[in-house]
C-alpha cells in the first residue's frame, strides 16, 4: 500500500476510536471506490468492514482481492469468513477446501470447515484431520484447532469418547498458551456489583432518551444468538450483532485510569446522558424501533445501561450450567473467553457470572429486564418469542417464528445453526460426557447449584 492509503486507513481508525461511526463508514466507502487493484488495501478494508459488522461490503472487498489473487490462501480464507456470515455456507466450505489444499498448515481453516454442517458417516473429514494432526509436534499451534475440529466431527458421528478425548487435548493445549487468571475476572464482577449497588439505583440519573437499544446478554452459547435472530426477524427490528462500541465509549468517556478498580469507580460518576448519546451515535441508520446488541460482555455494563439509556430493554439468557459450560468448552473462541478452556476456570467463572446476574436481578428495574431460559425457548419457541416481542414493546410479527429465513448476516459461533429451524438436541448434551465433565459437576454441586432442572440460579 502507498502512503496515501495508509494515511486514509489511519483516519478511518481514528474515526472508529472516537465513536464517529458515520464518518468512519463514509470514509471507508470512498476508499473502497478508489482502491482499484490494490489487493492489500482491499484486504484491510474488508477487515474493517467485518469488525463493523458490514459483511456485504466486506465480501465485496474480499471478492475483488480474490479476483486479483485467485490462488492466495489469505484472500480465500477472508472471503470464506464473510460467506459464512452471509449464510452462503456451501460456498464457504468450497473456499475452505481450497485454503486447506493450498495451505494445509492453516488450522483455523480446518476448524471452520468442520463447523459449517453436521458431519455424516458418508461425508466427513475425520481421517483427513487425524492424518494431519499426526504430522504435527505437540507445540504446533495448529494442534488446537485440529483437535477441536476432530472433536466436533466425532461428536456429530456419535463417537463421544473419542470426541471428548480430542477436545480435552485441544483445550489443554490452548490453556497452556494463555496468560490468564480467572480470579481477575471474578474480582471485576464483584467490584461492579459493589459499585452499582442499591444506593446507585436509588439515585436519579439523567440518561439519553432513545428507545432503540435492546441488549441481549448471557454467557456465550447460552442462546443469545437464537434470541437475536428471533427478534431480529421482526419487521421493526434490526441487529448489530456483537460490538465493542459500548465498551469503547465507556472507556473513552471515563478517561485514563490506573487499573480496573479506578475505571469502575469512574464509570459510576460519569455523564450518563453523554454516554447514551455516544453509544446511540454508533447504531445503524434507519427507522428501526429497536436495534439489538447481543454482545455477551455487556453483562458487565448493565448498571451503566440502566442509567445511560432509560428506555433500553435488556434480555438475559440462562441455560443449564452443565450444558452451558460444555457448549463453551467445545467451542474454539480463539482470542475471546479465555476461561473456556479449563473446567475449573469454567465452573468458577459460571458461578461468578451467576452471582453478578443475581445482583442485577435485585437492582435493575423489572419492567426493563427479562430473563429467558434456553430450555423454554426451544421447547415452546412460539410462546417465548411472543413474550420477547412484548418485552420489546412491539406488536407481534409472525416472521419471528421463521428466524432461519432471516437474511441478516451473523458471524458468531452459531452462524451455521441459526440457518436451521429451532431444534432441541442440544438440551442435555453434556450427559454424553458425564465422566469427562465430572469435575465440573462436583464444582456446581459443592456450590449448591442444581443441574437437573433449568431454573439454575444459585442466588
Amino acid at each position: 500500500m502507498g502512503g496515501a492509503a495508509d494515511a486514509a486507513l489511519r483516519r478511518i481508525d481514528a474515526h472508529h476510536r472516537a465513536g464517529e461511526a458515520g464518518a468512519c463508514i463514509a470514509a471507508m466507502h470512498v476508499l473502497a471506490t478508489e482502491a482499484g487493484g490494490q489487493v492489500d488495501l482491499l484486504q484491510e478494508l474488508g477487515l474493517r468492514y467485518t469488525l463493523l459488522g458490514l459483511f456485504h461490503d466486506a465480501e465485496r472487498c474480499y471478492a475483488r482481492a480474490l479476483a486479483l489473487r485467485p490462488g492466495d490462501p489469505s484472500s480465500l480464507y477472508n472471503h470464506a469468513t464473510t460467506l459464512i456470515a452471509l449464510g452462503r455456507l456451501d460456498e464457504a466450505e468450497a473456499a475452505l477446501d481450497r485454503v486447506i489444499a493450498l495451505a494445509p498448515g492453516d488450522g483455523d481453516a480446518w476448524y471452520n470447515r468442520s463447523t459449517l454442517r453436521r458431519q455424516t458417516p458418508a461425508r466427513n473429514h475425520v481421517a483427513e484431520l487425524e492424518a494431519r494432526l499426526a504430522q504435527l509436534a505437540d507445540a504446533d499451534p495448529a494442534v488446537v484447532p485440529l483437535c477441536h475440529a476432530i472433536a466436533k466431527e466425532r461428536e456429530d458421528l456419535g463417537e463421544h469418547a473419542a470426541a471428548f478425548a480430542a477436545l480435552k487435548r485441544g483445550a489443554d493445549a490452548r490453556r497452556r498458551r494463555l496468560q490468564y487468571r480467572v480470579e481477575d475476572d471474578l474480582d471485576t464482577m464483584r467490584l461492579i456489583a459493589d459499585t452499582f449497588d442499591a444506593g446507585f439505583f436509588a439515585r436519579q440519573h439523567a440518561g439519553h432518551d432513545d428507545a432503540r437499544p435492546l441488549f441481549v446478554v448471557g454467557l456465550p452459547r447460552s442462546g443469545t444468538t437464537l434470541v437475536d435472530r428471533t427478534l431480529g426477524s421482526h419487521g421493526a427490528v434490526t441487529s448489530r450483532g456483537e460490538s465493542a462500541d459500548l465498551a469503547q465509549a465507556v472507556v473513552r468517556m471515563a478517561g485514563p485510569a490506573s487499573g480496573k478498580a479506578e475505571l469502575v469507580r469512574r464509570t459510576a460518576g460519569m455523564d450518563f446522558a453523554a454516554l447514551g448519546r455516544a453509544y446511540c451515535g454508533t447504531l445503524p441508520a434507519g427507522d428501526h424501533a429497536r436495534v439489538i446488541d447481543k454482545t455477551p460482555g455487556n453483562v458487565l455494563y448493565l448498571g451503566l445501561i440502566a442509567a445511560a439509556l432509560p428506555q433500553a430493554r435488556i434480555v438475559h439468557l440462562r441455560r443449564n450450567p452443565m450444558d452451558a459450560c460444555y457448549a463453551m468448552y467445545k467451542t474454539l473462541f480463539r482470542m475471546a473467553y479465555p476461561f473456556s478452556y479449563d473446567l475449573d476456570d469454567l465452573g468458577r467463572y459460571w458461578l461468578g457470572h451467576d452471582a453478578l446476574m443475581a445482583h442485577w436481578r435485585r437492582v435493575l428495574p423489572t419492567e426493563r429486564f427479562m430473563e429467558v431460559d434456553y430450555e423454554d425457548l426451544v421447547a415452546d419457541h412460539d410462546a417465548v418469542s411472543r413474550r420477547l416481542v412484548a418485552h420489546a414493546g412491539l406488536d407481534w410479527d409472525p416472521a419471528c417464528l421463521a428466524f432461519e429465513r432471516n437474511p441478516q448476516p451473523t458471524l458468531t459461533a452459531s452462524a451455521a445453526q441459526v440457518r436451521q429451524p429451532v431444534y432441541r438436541t442440544s438440551v442435555g448434551l453434556w450427559r454424553n460426557h458425564e465422566r469427562g465433565l465430572a469435575p465440573l459437576r462436583r464444582r456446581f454441586e459443592a456450590a449448591g447449584v442444581a443441574i437437573d432442572g433449568h431454573r439454575v440460579s444459585s442466588a
